[in-house]
């Protein structure tokens, strides 16, 4: 008699039941990867707009213009309108190098950024509010819980 060589059925559907479970609790892992990507997204935007806060705030402070009401900067080919030493509403953007078609950028204040798709957009924003006077800088705080 030869002997048969191979898989019985029974070792293919035991195969098969452990692949199954495997992809169950790896398949939620992989889904949440989008959430996650939203949240650097937004993180790396609050990052750029703080630099760019301080970045435009050392050159307002290098041209003598921090305690101006209004001035403008000139940064990279782009023209900043500054309120305070700080970027103006409709200038945030352009001073941290952001753009309207990878964020919604809002145009009153406070500047409300928001990472498009986000579950929650109140709990994944960005909140840009400008300086009110020579003694009261800009500020920008972020919102992570709903990307």
């Amino acid at each position: 008699m030869k002997k048969q060589s191979g898989f019985t059925l029974i070792e293919l559907v035991v195969v098969m039941v452990i692949l199954g479970i495997l992809a169950a609790v790896a398949l939620p892992k992989f889904v949440d990867m989008t959430s996650q990507a939203r949240d650097a997204k937004l993180r790396g935007a609050y990052g750029a707009v703080r630099s760019g806060m301080s970045l435009t705030h050392a050159a307002s402070l290098a041209a003598g213009n921090a305690a101006n009401p209004t001035s403008t900067l000139v940064a990279e080919g782009k023209t900043i309108n500054m309120v305070y030493g700080y970027p103006a509403i409709g200038s945030i953007a352009d001073a941290a190098g952001l753009s309207s078609s990878d964020y919604t950028i809002g145009s009153a204040s406070p500047v409300l950024i928001d990472v498009p798709g986000a579950t929650t957009a109140a709990q994944c924003r960005i909140t840009y509010t400008p300086a009110s006077s020579a003694s009261i800088p800009a500020d920008a705080t972020m919102a992570v819980g709903g990307c």
